[in-house]
Formats: structure tokens, C-alpha cells, sequence
């Protein structure tokens, strides 16, 4: 085996949410180019078939199936479609999340709980359902942000909380299932990419932080991508309970 062959996911099967567009999407697409086959989940089940034909153009297979991760149970029905359709579960990419910009003396306890709702414990529901099946060399990748690191200069209470929260749920999840499941449990924490969650930033909102990174740009989502196919991979597999910052370097200003 060469270096290069360490990061290949050949014969595995990762489960990816928040698949439907933007970042799940490129994730989809670069496990499915190492080698993985995949199993989609998202709200937008309608929009999964453009993300399946992406997978299936990498020449793996591919299983869909709607996915609201603030649900218990439909959680657990992707990971069984994963099971039933793909043979098992080797890789989770905990990616489903959402976002408000409310500030804190406005926000509402719905809008609030919402936000946890689906970033934190939907995280959790879905690392859950897929420990309960995974076997000894899997790896859990939750996408965190740097905003559960640092401040990015929005009214983002929730959103920031939910991603803090979600790097000590990675840290306690790999103490538990490291030893004792040879499960990995690792985060990423993005910086600025294209997303859906991007696009409602205030006009010149992300020009205005450019200085604060020192590459200079935002994120290329294949950029992410990458690190998330290496944490999945056995080019990885004496990285646990770690957070990787993915960030142009915005974390060290």
C-alpha cells in the first residue's frame, strides 16, 4: 500500500446529511470520487437526485432518503436504508445544519431551539444511529465552523453555540467509541465557503472579513472536501477527537 492508497474509501459507505446542496453536496461527490459508495439524507428530498447522479457519475452506488435530523426516527430510517441498500456503515459526515442572525435580545426560544435542534442534536441522533451499527475503523466527521471558535462579527448566538457544543459532543464521542469501538470521531471547522448560509450574509459582509484571513479568499469547497475524505480515511487513523480548522488560517488573526 502507498501513501495515496491510504486515503482511498474504496469499499466503503459513508452517509452523508444536508446532501441537497452546497457543502453536503461536494463532500457527496469527493467520497464517492475516493471510492465510497453513499447514502444521502436531507429535507429537500427532491433536490437528493441531482447530488445521487453526481455519486453515480463516480461510478458507486448511491441510496437517498428524507431526512429531517431534529428527528430521532428519520435518522435512524437513512441509516437503515444505508444498511439495507449499501451493505453497512463505514463513514458519517454529520453536515446538516442551519443558521440565524437574530440578535440575542430578539431571538425567540423557537428560534433558538430550532438551531440547536437540528445542528447539535441532530448531530447526535445521527452519530447514535450510526454507532450502533458501525464496526472497528469507521470514522464520524461532524462539520462544526469557526464560528464555534471564534466570533465572525454577526448576531449568531445559536449558531455559534450549536457549533461550539458540537466539537465537546466530538470530543466525548471519541473518548467513548475510540478504545472501546475502534469508531474515530473527528470535526472540521469551516471558515468561510459557498452555501446557501453564505448567500444571506449582508451585502459586503464577507469582503469585510477577507483581512481577518491570512490566505486572502474564501474557502473552495473541494478545499473542505479534501480534509473531510482524509479524516474518513485510513491516512487518518490516529486522528480522533480532533477539530480541524479549515479556514484560511482565520482562527490564527
Amino acid at each position: 500500500m502507498t501513501v495515496l492508497d491510504m486515503f482511498r474509501l474504496d469499499g466503503k459507505v459513508a452517509v452523508v446529511t444536508g446532501a441537497s446542496s452546497g457543502l453536503g453536496v461536494a463532500f457527496a461527490r469527493a467520497l464517492a470520487e475516493a471510492g465510497a459508495d453513499v447514502a444521502l439524507g436531507a429535507r429537500r428530498v427532491d433536490r437528493l437526485e441531482e447530488t445521487a447522479q453526481l455519486v453515480r457519475d463516480a461510478g458507486r452506488k448511491v441510496v437517498t432518503a428524507a431526512t429531517d435530523v431534529a428527528d430521532p426516527e428519520q435518522c435512524q430510517a437513512l441509516v437503515d436504508a444505508a444498511v439495507t441498500g449499501l451493505g453497512g456503515v463505514d463513514i458519517l459526515v454529520n453536515n446538516a445544519g442551519i443558521g440565524t442572525a437574530v440578535p440575542a435580545t430578539r431571538e425567540t426560544p423557537e428560534q433558538f431551539r430550532s438551531v440547536i435542534d437540528v445542528n447539535l442534536n441532530g448531530c447526535y441522533w445521527m452519530a447514535q444511529a450510526c454507532g450502533r451499527v458501525m464496526q472497528p475503523g469507521s470514522s464520524i466527521i461532524n462539520v462544526s465552523s469557526v464560528l464555534g471558535l471564534t466570533t465572525g462579527g454577526l448576531p449568531q448566538a445559536a449558531y455559534s453555540a450549536s457549533k461550539a457544543a458540537l466539537i465537546g459532543l466530538t470530543r466525548d464521542l471519541a473518548q467513548q467509541w475510540t478504545g472501546r469501538k475502534g469508531i474515530r470521531v473527528n470535526a472540521v471547522a469551516p471558515g468561510f465557503f459557498a452555501s446557501e448560509m453564505t448567500d444571506q450574509y449582508p451585502p459586503g459582509y464577507l469582503d469585510s472579513q477577507l483581512p481577518r484571513i491570512p490566505v486572502g479568499r474564501t474557502g473552495d469547497p473541494r478545499e473542505l472536501a479534501a480534509t473531510v475524505v482524509w479524516l474518513a480515511s485510513d491516512a487518518a487513523g490516529y486522528v480522533t477527537g480532533q477539530t480541524v480548522p479549515v479556514d484560511g488560517g482565520m482562527t490564527i488573526t
